[in-house]
């Protein structure tokens, strides 16, 4: 027993420490790969919440811009432009029945009402309705029509949104426009209530131009 311990002392201090180090370092190179601890850089571990920060911030700004523009699109409907229908047919064929326009509401506070603007005024004889009409004479115009032809300061209105199948044969005396008033006429001269009936409109019913329909398709556009 003394022989065999001593011999296995002998074997393992009979090396010298490079070769055991060396031996040690070939078993293990000879071992099965174990498993290891990566670290993963932290660019990596946080990229899917850098993702997820980077979506929230999109859609945070496309909400904004969203509340934005519909924030601006209320504030111009609101006070400057009013969708109206058209009831009636006196302004055919620029207006139809039930076409769906936008009137401006601001434009004559920064200038002047003119020939040939379509105007919504409150109608003279009963201020609870509202009439839309053709200007044809402003503050100071002599008008008189003479067999359905106008004549504005004896110069006849070339009229091409008047059909001649819209027009009348009807001669009306002669006016002076008032100072801020305005001589109206609806573009179906033989359907329509208007200046001739009613005389001219004062500036202070007059609250909006027409300037762009939208409904039915066919007809969306700038008005004139």
């Amino acid at each position: 027993m003394q022989f065999k311990k001593q011999q296995a002392r002998t074997v393992f201090t009979s090396y010298p420490v490079g070769v055991q180090l060396g031996r040690i370092e070939n078993e293990m190179s000879a071992a099965p790969d174990a498993p290891q601890l990566t670290t993963q850089p932290p660019d990596t571990i946080l990229a899917p919440t850098n993702a997820r920060a980077r979506v929230s911030g999109v859609f945070a700004t496309w909400m904004r811009d969203l509340g934005i523009a519909l924030a601006i699109a209320a504030f111009f409907i609101v006070f400057l432009y009013q969708p109206v229908k058209v009831e009636g047919t006196s302004m055919m064929p620029s207006l139809d029945d039930q076409e769906r326009i936008f009137i401006n509401k601001f434009v004559y506070r920064i200038e002047p009402i003119q020939r040939g603007d379509i105007v919504v005024f409150r109608y003279p004889r009963d201020p609870q309705k509202s009439f839309i009409k053709r200007v044809v004479g402003v503050a100071g115009d002599h008008i008189r029509i003479v067999e359905g032809r106008v004549f504005v300061n004896d110069k006849m209105l070339e009229e091409d949104y008047v059909p001649a199948a819209y027009e009348d044969r009807l001669s009306y005396s002669e006016v002076v426009v008032p100072p801020g008033s305005f001589f109206v006429l609806g573009d179906h001269r033989n359907l329509s209530r208007d200046s001739r009936d009613f005389g001219p409109v004062e500036a202070s019913y007059i609250y909006g131009k027409a300037v762009f329909g939208y409904w039915p398709v066919d007809k969306v556009g700038r008005l004139r």
